[in-house]
């Protein structure tokens, strides 16, 4: 593992935890040599945890479409910024360039993005790493569907156990690191 998508807000959120998980996710990548990919905004949750990557001496790729490079970039993006045609040339190119996925507390898009990557890994389209880091209970009530949709018979087990989850970043970079699928 050398690179990890980060989805999170372009909104640092009401609490101040959020913004501190931010930062110390980015910290801990960089010292463990783990290159960030991650939406290209400056501002937000996006903007800390590439602000952390870059300024612990790590590696950071932005990838924004063009339309929301004005809105979403103010001042000076860290690392390297790949502008894309669309959002689907943006998310094809976070794969990519991925080799496991994080989510961090975020809005619409950022939980469309972590589905997409936990529903392509269920179709079996990847076997890359995905972890949520659950910032004071942020995905609680997420994590809580999942579990109903599998005593639903909505999603296997197996599913949801590929899934991993910690409130700890450093927990959570450990159990992506030593992740294996289960078929």
């Amino acid at each position: 593992m050398n690179t990890i998508c980060v989805y999170c807000g372009a909104s640092k959120g009401f609490l101040q935890e959020y913004s501190d998980a931010a930062e110390a996710l980015g910290v801990e990548m960089a010292r463990r040599n783990l290159g960030l990919v991650y939406g290209g905004g400056s501002v937000g949750l996006m903007g800390k945890v590439s602000s952390a990557v870059h300024t612990s001496g790590g590696n950071v790729l932005g990838i924004i479409p063009k339309e929301l490079e004005p809105a979403e970039i103010s001042g000076s993006t860290p690392g390297k910024v790949m502008v894309t045609l669309d959002m689907h040339e943006r998310k094809k190119n976070m794969f990519r360039c991925s080799d496991a996925f994080i989510a961090l507390p975020g809005g619409f898009g950022t939980l469309e993005e972590l589905l997409e990557m936990i529903t392509w890994q269920q179709l079996g389209f990847h076997s890359k790493p995905i972890g949520i880091l659950n910032v004071s209970g942020f995905f609680d009530s997420l994590l809580q569907f999942f579990s109903e949709a599998v005593q639903a018979g909505f999603v296997s087990r197996q599913a949801e156990q590929a899934l991993l989850v910690s409130t700890n970043p450093s927990d959570l970079l450990d159990k992506l690191s030593s992740f294996h699928l289960s078929k």
